[in-house]
C-alpha cells in the first residue's frame, strides 16, 4: 500500500498557517499550540514565505492536495488522469475522486479529526462495506453504499463516538452515531467540498 511518509509538521509549516488551520481538524489544533510557525529551517523566520511565479504556485498547491488527503505524487496523478476521462469538469471530477476514498468518508463522517487516523482505522480492518470487511483506505465508494463499523473493540468504538459527537459529518453522509454507520447518500457536488487548495491550478500543472 503506497502512502505519503515524513515529518508532517514541517510540510505544514512550509504550506502556511491558511492552509494548516483549513486542514485535518486534528491538524489545526496542534498547529495553534505550536510556538515556531514560520517556515522550516535555520532561515525559516528570516526569509518567511517567498513569493511564487505560476509554476511555484502550481508546485504548491499540488503539495497541498498531497499534504491533506496523504497520498504519493503517484496517486494524485492517477487521480488526476481518471478525472481528465469524465464527462464533466475536470477540476471538480478530481475532487470528487479523492473525496470517494473510504479513509476520506470516515473523516468527512466526524469519526476521526484527522486523515491519517482515518486511514489508520481502515488499513487494521475496522470497517466494512455493505457488509464486506475492506483494508484499503483508497478504496472508492459509491453512491448507496453502506459502511459500518466492524471491530470488537468497545474502548475503539467509544472513542470514535465521543470524536463523532464534536464534528458535523458532511451533506452527502447519513450518519448513524450509536451504530458507527455511514451511508453514501449521494457523490459530493463542488459546493459540498471544502478543501484547503484550488484544484483548478492542480489541473493547470498536469494538463501542461
Amino acid at each position: 500500500m503506497a502512502t505519503s511518509i515524513g515529518p508532517k509538521m514541517k510540510k505544514i509549516r512550509r504550506l502556511g498557517e491558511d492552509f494548516a488551520m483549513a486542514g485535518d481538524r486534528a491538524t489545526a489544533a496542534r498547529y495553534v499550540k505550536m510556538h515556531r510557525k514560520q517556515p522550516p529551517g535555520m532561515h525559516g523566520k528570516r526569509a518567511g514565505f517567498a513569493k511564487l511565479t505560476g509554476y511555484g504556485q502550481q508546485l504548491r498547491e499540488k503539495q497541498k492536495a498531497r499534504v491533506f488527503y496523504h497520498l504519493t505524487e503517484k496517486q494524485l496523478r492517477g487521480y488526476y488522469t481518471v478525472a481528465s476521462r469524465q464527462k464533466g469538469s475536470t477540476d471538480v471530477e478530481l475532487l470528487v475522486e479523492l473525496e470517494r476514498r473510504l479513509d476520506n468518508v470516515i473523516y468527512r463522517a466526524g469519526w476521526t479529526d484527522s486523515h491519517r487516523s482515518a486511514r489508520q482505522l481502515v488499513s487494521h480492518g475496522h470497517w466494512n462495506i455493505n457488509g464486506r470487511s475492506i483494508n484499503v483506505p483508497s478504496m472508492q465508494v459509491k453512491a448507496g453504499d453502506k459502511i459500518s463499523f466492524a471491530s470488537g473493540s468497545a474502548a475503539l468504538k467509544a472513542k470514535l463516538q465521543e470524536t463523532g459527537k464534536g464534528n458535523k459529518p458532511a451533506s452527502w453522509l447519513k450518519v448513524g452515531g450509536e451504530a458507527l454507520t455511514i451511508e453514501v447518500t449521494n457523490l459530493p457536488t463542488r459546493d459540498e467540498i471544502e478543501v484547503p487548495f484550488n484544484e483548478k491550478i492542480i489541473v493547470e500543472f498536469y494538463s501542461r
